[in-house]
C-alpha cells in the first residue's frame, strides 16, 4: 500500500514526487514512456525557466528526474489500464503487469499538442517547429515566422509574436477565423501580421532548422513556398485524460476540473500540470501544481 501514486512523470509529476518524498510519503511514480520529462524532452532550448536560461529541454527533463531519483522516489515504467476506488477509500491501480494500491493519486499525465502530420514536422520539432509561442517566441526576435490555426490560441500566438518578430504569417485553412472578435480586432490591427486564407501547410522544409514551408491555397488551387525561420502550430491541445474520464469530472475539452489547489471532484484524486483546467500551461506552472497537489493530498490523508 502506497500513500501516494503519481501517474505521469513530466515536470508536474516529478515536482510532486520531490515534494511528496519531503513530506515523508511512501510514493510510486508510474510512467508509460521509457523516460521521464514529458513534452520538455522534445524542446531544443528552454529560456524562460528561472535560474536555468538556455538549458536544453532534454537535459532539463533528466535533471528533474535525477532530483527525484536521488530523493529515493520509486519509478515504474508501465502503462496504467484502470483505476478503481475500494470500499476502504483507497484506490487500486491496474497496470499491464499487475495492480498497486494507494491512499491517494495525483494525475499528471499532461496533454498532447495536435499535430499537422506533415513531412518535416517531427524532424524539425525544437528546431523551428514549436507548439508554444510564449515558450519559444523569444528565439525568433526580428525574424519571420508562421502560425498555423484559426482559433483563440492561434490568434493569441500571432498577436504575441507580432510584438517581437519582423513578420508573422497566420495560415488558416478557411476564409474566416474561429477566434473571439476581440482577438481578431487586435490581430488585424497588427501591421506586420498577414493572414493567409484558405491555405494549408503541406511540408516543413529545412536541413538543421526550418527554412521554408510548402503551402497549398485551395481557393486558387496553387502550390507555393513561403520562407520562414519558424512555425508555431496551434491547431489544438488534447489532454491525456482518457484513462480517468469515468472517475473524475472533466470540462468539455477533456481537462480535469481542478483549481490551483489541484483538488478534483473525486476525493483522494488530484490533478497537476497540463492535464487540469488552467489559464497558463508552462513548465513553471506544472512544477507549482506538483507542490500544490502534494499539499492537498497531505490535507486529504490527515482528514481521512
Amino acid at each position: 500500500m502506497y500513500d501516494l501514486i503519481i501517474i505521469g512523470s513530466g515536470p508536474a509529476g516529478l515536482s510532486a514526487a520531490v515534494y511528496g518524498k519531503r513530506a515523508g510519503f511512501n510514493i510510486l511514480v508510474i510512467e508509460k514512456d521509457s523516460m521521464s520529462g514529458g513534452q520538455v524532452l522534445n524542446t531544443h532550448e528552454v529560456d524562460n525557466y528561472l535560474g536555468m536560461p538556455g538549458i536544453n529541454g532534454f537535459d532539463m527533463g533528466m535533471e528533474f528526474h535525477r532530483h527525484a531519483k536521488e530523493m529515493g522516489v520509486l519509478f515504474k515504467n508501465v502503462q496504467v489500464t484502470g483505476i478503481e476506488k475500494t470500499n476502504c477509500n483507497s484506490f487500486v491501480i491496474t497496470t499491464e503487469d499487475g495492480t498497486e494500491e494507494t491512499n491517494s493519486i495525483i494525475i499528471a499525465t499532461g496533454a498532447t499538442h495536435a499535430l499537422l502530420n506533415v513531412s518535416g514536422e517531427e524532424r524539425l520539432t525544437g528546431r523551428g517547429v514549436s507548439y508554444c509561442a510564449t515558450c519559444d517566441g523569444a528565439f525568433f526576435r526580428n525574424k519571420t515566422v508562421a502560425v498555423v490555426g484559426g482559433g483563440d490560441v492561434a490568434a493569441e500566438d500571432a498577436i504575441f509574436l507580432s510584438r517581437i518578430c519582423a513578420k508573422v504569417y497566420l495560415i488558416h485553412r478557411r476564409d474566416s477565423l474561429r477566434a473571439a472578435k476581440s482577438l481578431q480586432d487586435q490581430l488585424f490591427e497588427a501591421s506586420n501580421v498577414e493572414v493567409v486564407w484558405n491555405s494549408a501547410v503541406e511540408e516543413i522544409c529545412g536541413e538543421e532548422q526550418v527554412e521554408e514551408l510548402k503551402v497549398y491555397c485551395k481557393k486558387d488551387d496553387r502550390h507555393y513556398t513561403m520562407a520562414v525561420d519558424g512555425i508555431f502550430i496551434a491547431v489544438g491541445l488534447r489532454p491525456n485524460t482518457g484513462l480517468v474520464r469515468d472517475i473524475v469530472a472533466c470540462d468539455e475539452g477533456g481537462y480535469i476540473i481542478a483549481g490551483e489547489d489541484c483538488v478534483t471532484k473525486t476525493p483522494g484524486i488530484f490533478a497537476a500540470g497540463d492535464v487540469r483546467t488552467k489559464m497558463l500551461r508552462q513548465i513553471v506552472t506544472a512544477v507549482a501544481d506538483g507542490a500544490n497537489a502534494v499539499a492537498s493530498a497531505e490535507r486529504y490523508m490527515l482528514q481521512n
